[in-house]
Parts: C-alpha cells; structure tokens; sequence
C-alpha cells in the first residue's frame, strides 16, 4: 500500500530526481512527492538513497502529514537490503504508536508477511483493523488493504474465518474469491503437469491481475475541489465570472458532500476532497495556458491537487471532524442522514 505506484518501463533514478526538482518547487506537497522519489529509489535498487530521503522527511522541521507512513516505508526498505534489527525496532514503534490511518499498519504487517513473520503479521493486521474498524459500520476505502492483506495472512496460516473475514469477502469485487486468491496451496499448482490444474490457476492469476490494473489505474482518488471560506471569497472576488459556480459557500460545501455522495453511490471508489488556494490556483491555470475564469479548469485543477497527494480521504472515519472545517464531527455536519 504504498501512497503512489510507480509505473513500469520507467527510468526510476531519473523519474526520482525529478520528483525531488518537483518537491522543490512545491513544498507543501513535498512529502508525497519525496515518497514517490522514494519508491523509485526501491525499485532502481538504490535502497540507502531510499532511505536518505526517509530520514529526510523525518527530520525536517516542517511537520508531517503522516510520520508513522514514512517509519512505516523506512523499515521495510531497511530490512530489504539487511538492516532487520533496526526495522524491527521501527516496526514495534510504529505498532506502539497506534496510528490512525491504515496505510502504515498494512506497510508494516506486510514486511513481516513477506519475511516468513505470519504469526506477527497476522498479530499487527489485526492489532490495525480492531483499533480502526471496530463499531464501524462500513469501512472505508483506505481500510480495504488492511483486510485484504489480514484475510491472506490468516488463509495462510490456516485460521478459521471470522467476521472480519467474512467482511473482506464482502468487500473483493473480483469473479475469484479471497479464498481462492489466498490459498496457499496455489504455489504447487504453477508447477503442476495436470493441464486442468494448471488452466485455474491462470484463470486466478487474470483475475488477480485485472485487481492490480485496476488499482493502477486510480493511484489517487476521484477528488472534488474545495474552497474555504476565505479563499472562496477572495476567488470569486478576483474573478466575477466564478460566482455563477459558487453562489455561496452553503451552496458549495453542499454541493460537494452531494456530489461526493452520488459517486459513491453509483460504485466509485477511492473518493476524496481537495483544498485549492488561490495563489496555487492561478499558478495551475498560467501553467496550462488558461485563464482562471475558466470554469472547465476547476476540475482539472482538483485533479492535479489528487496527483500531488493533497486529496484527503472521504468520508472522514468514524468521529472525525467535518472536511468542511466546522469544528464539528462530520456525523453531526454534512455527514447527517
């Protein structure tokens, strides 16, 4: 579950660099842009430079978005060039910090997964998912990897199901099942001579990969833009021809929650909401050639705002504050019935 993919058929020393340049550039994206740098550092072979920009981001000044994210990434690239003591220890931090975002349970558990570690990997998937889905009634998107990858640990080691389980199972949208994508007893079938055997499991194999061509294809949620109340003044203020979009800010922030809701309802999946700045907005627009009166540019901009890993997640988890900055919990804000 790392915050970005990496396509393939890339040249990943030159792809990071130029993402370290982009980081430059727009600081306030920084961290997501020098994770990606990182996991292209992973697959160049690079791993000390990897990690370099790990401790980089871990010791600058400005704070982080998500820390536990970048220990969780740290250690597992340490561990794969021979550094387990202080993994482990990384990874045992991270367990004892309680996050509260999936992505660093699922990075750490599945270092462990993929040492041999089941036992301890089965342990921090569902230390995760009680301390994040516990009394939730629906999960939410983020949280899918956390199951998915619990679910194979377990089917692995041959614990029954539970209802955890039996939720994941609920959740894969794929013609396989969990239980057939996770049993471990498909590694002998690729080297079986019984052509039947050998049939299933690549009728297996296309399915898991049409999963993976799927995520790839979203790396970044299917984002709505969102404008505070100062911005959105200053916005429509600076160009008149915006107020016919955003007749007021009820109207806007309603308008998002409903929009959001409508996707989510038709089966998109992955949604999230950017925050635009004016400042940020007119740089978009120079940079393409546009005008910021240009209302088709709105959504190009949300889209770039979701590639540069601004979009946070919707909807919020349980007892969460409102995305709209309120101060309320977004239960009691626009997430009411």
């Amino acid at each position: 579950m790392r915050p970005d993919t990496p396509a393939e058929n890339v040249d990943h020393t030159a792809e990071a660099a130029r993402l370290e340049r982009t980081a430059g550039l727009y600081p306030e994206d920084a961290e997501a842009l020098l994770l990606q740098a990182a996991a292209h550092l992973e697959l160049s072979g690079d791993r000390p430079a990897a990690t370099a920009l790990y401790d980089s981001l871990l010791s600058s000044s400005v704070a982080l978005e998500n820390p536990y994210l970048v220990r969780a990434l740290k250690a597992s690239n340490l561990w794969e060039y021979g550094h387990e003591a202080e993994a482990r220890a990384i990874i045992e931090g991270v367990r004892a910090a309680s996050p509260r975002d999936p992505a660093p349970w699922v990075i750490v558990a599945e270092a462990l997964e993929s040492h041999d570690e089941l036992e301890q990997a089965q342990e921090t998937f569902t230390e995760g998912a009680r301390l994040l889905l516990t009394d939730v009634p629906e999960p939410p998107y983020s949280a899918r990897p956390l199951m998915f990858g619990r679910h194979r640990v377990r089917r692995m080691l041959g614990l029954a199901h539970d209802e955890w389980d039996t939720l994941a199972d609920t959740l894969h949208s794929m013609p396989i099942s969990l239980d057939e994508l996770h049993d471990p007893k498909r590694v002998w079938s690729l080297g079986s001579e019984n052509p039947a055997e050998l049939e299933a499991e690549i009728s297996r194999l296309r399915a898991e990969l049409g999963a993976y061509r799927e995520a790839l294809s979203r790396p970044f949620p299917v984002a709505v833009l969102h404008w505070t109340a100062g911005e959105l003044t200053e916005l429509v203020a600076a160009y008149p021809s915006l107020a016919a979009e955003y007749p007021s800010l009820e109207e806007h922030l309603a308008t998002i929650e409903a929009s959001l809701r409508e996707l989510s309802a038709s089966g998109t999946p992955n949604l999230g909401i950017v925050t635009g700045t004016v400042p940020s907005y007119e740089a978009f627009a120079a940079s393409e050639g546009a005008s910021p009166q240009d209302v088709t540019l709105l959504p190009q901009y949300a889209t770039t705002l979701a590639a540069r890993g601004r979009a946070a997640a919707w909807p919020p988890q349980r007892g969460a504050g409102c995305w709209c900055g309120s101060g309320r919990v977004y239960g009691e804000c626009h997430g009411v019935e």
